[in-house]
């Protein structure tokens, strides 16, 4: 069930017909529109990264929050703004993870936080949707666009509206300006350019 699906109609005059969309609105999603807030204990913003060019290190943020604005009428006026805390990036490994933090990489005392606002939103079909923005981390901002699937909505035990969303993107970490690598004596590098970066929202309406 997607927040909208698109028809085509023909519309006949006298010396041509023409095929249009229209929206086909579903009333239920409709009822969607609203202010949300990330709901950060249900969240989950992770990556995963090539080690060693043998293997794949998986690590997450783990303090985030974001607003999301929701039009389920027309989703190109949808808008989402999240802000992630750069020193809450956990792998599991206590020295990694401080590397991870230092000048090296996300320098999290100097630059706290990375964010992502979007500035434009299109239904791809079905439940897939595209939302394209601005990415900055350590003061480098940069497009980037995240494919993801709206999972529905549901009312919890405390009676709040919920809406959930799952996707990723990849991006280059250089374009960042995060660079940091070391050589491998049989050749490649310690660190993948590419990450892979993976998003598990759940948002609560907001009165």
């Amino acid at each position: 069930m997607g927040i909208f699906t698109r028809r085509t109609t023909n519309q006949d005059n006298a010396t041509t017909a023409a095929s249009v969309a229209t929206l086909d609105v579903d009333p239920a999603l409709a009822a969607l529109t609203g202010d949300y807030a990330i709901d950060a204990a249900h969240s989950s913003i992770g990556f995963t990264v090539r080690h060693a060019m043998v293997t794949n290190v998986r690590g997450a943020f783990t303090e985030h929050e974001g607003l999301l604005h929701l039009d389920g009428a027309d989703p190109s006026r949808s808008t989402a703004t999240i802000e992630v805390k750069t020193a809450s990036v956990d792998t599991g490994i206590a020295d990694r993870d401080a590397h991870l933090r230092g000048a090296d990489f996300f320098d999290a005392e100097t630059f706290p936080l990375m964010s992502f606002r979007s500035t434009g939103a299109a239904a791809l079909g079905g439940d897939t949707y595209r939302v394209t923005g601005d990415l900055t981390i350590k003061d480098v901002t940069r497009p980037l666009s995240i494919d993801l699937e709206f999972n529905g909505s549901a009312t919890d035990v405390y009676g709040n509206q919920r809406v959930g969303f799952e996707g990723s993107t990849q991006i280059l970490r250089s374009d960042w300006g995060l660079t940091w690598n070391a050589a491998l004596e049989a050749g490649g590098v310690m660190v993948s350019d590419k990450v892979k970066l993976t998003f598990d929202i759940s948002a609560v309406k907001q009165a």
